[in-house]
């Protein structure tokens, strides 16, 4: 895993983009199926029906607060992120400073 490389779900249509890599190696799953580079073919696999809870969104990034992982959505699917079986949170933006 490296900054900038792109991954995508074997079981739906999620795909991400790594922002910052974590600290141990471990899997990066999404709908329980591990995640393959973006390009490679992953098998067949069973597709998810139904969304599970805390699928990712477009456009929001998903942090894993005990390795140091980020990830971009890029495309959005009904699989929910995990990265060594913790399900991966969204990240918030930081409250910009009052202005008087």
């Amino acid at each position: 895993m490296k900054p900038g490389a792109r991954y995508r779900s074997s079981v739906c249509e999620t795909e991400i983009v790594i922002i910052r890599v974590p600290s141990v190696v471990d899997q990066l799953t999404c709908g329980s199926s591990v995640m393959v580079p973006l390009g490679e073919d992953a098998g067949p696999e069973a597709q998810l029906t139904e969304p599970e809870e805390g699928s990712a969104a477009v456009g929001k990034r998903y942090v894993d607060a005990e390795t140091g992982l980020e990830v971009l959505c890029s495309k959005a699917g009904k699989g929910a992120l995990r990265f060594g079986g913790r399900i991966l949170s969204q990240k918030t933006a930081k409250p910009l400073p009052a202005s008087d």
